[in-house]
């Protein structure tokens, strides 16, 4: 990930979806301010919250000088989307990805708050 990298782009780009196709915008942001409020509540990011409105906002908007500590962001953030927005069909697959989610919730929750 590129910290310039718009974040709808590039979540778009890991959901298999090309950029210029918007057919599916609206829903994708919604399910990416829902992740971001998760993460304000994890204490990840700007304190104050953060959400996107389109394809301008990046991800050093979102994670600032702190990208080595929260590379993992962009993992959960898709995880996350793909959940909500496309779930795969079969339950094996949900319960491996619920599981990468819940790792990874827990170790950005430790990176947000080092001293636990």
């Amino acid at each position: 990930m590129e910290t310039s990298d718009s974040i709808l782009t590039s979540v778009k780009k890991q959901l298999g979806i090309e950029a210029e196709y918007d057919h599916f915008d609206a829903n994708i942001i919604m399910h990416i301010n829902s992740v971001f409020s998760i993460l304000k509540q994890m204490g990840v990011g700007p304190s104050s919250g953060f959400s996107i409105k389109g394809d301008t906002e990046t991800w050093d908007s979102f994670i600032g000088e702190d990208f080595e500590s929260f590379a993992m962001v962009e993992s959960y953030m898709y995880l996350k989307v793909r959940l909500l927005f496309d779930p795969p069909i079969s339950s094996a697959a949900i319960e491996a990805m619920n599981r990468q989610i819940s790792e990874l919730e827990w170790r950005l929750f430790v990176e947000a708050d080092p001293a636990l």
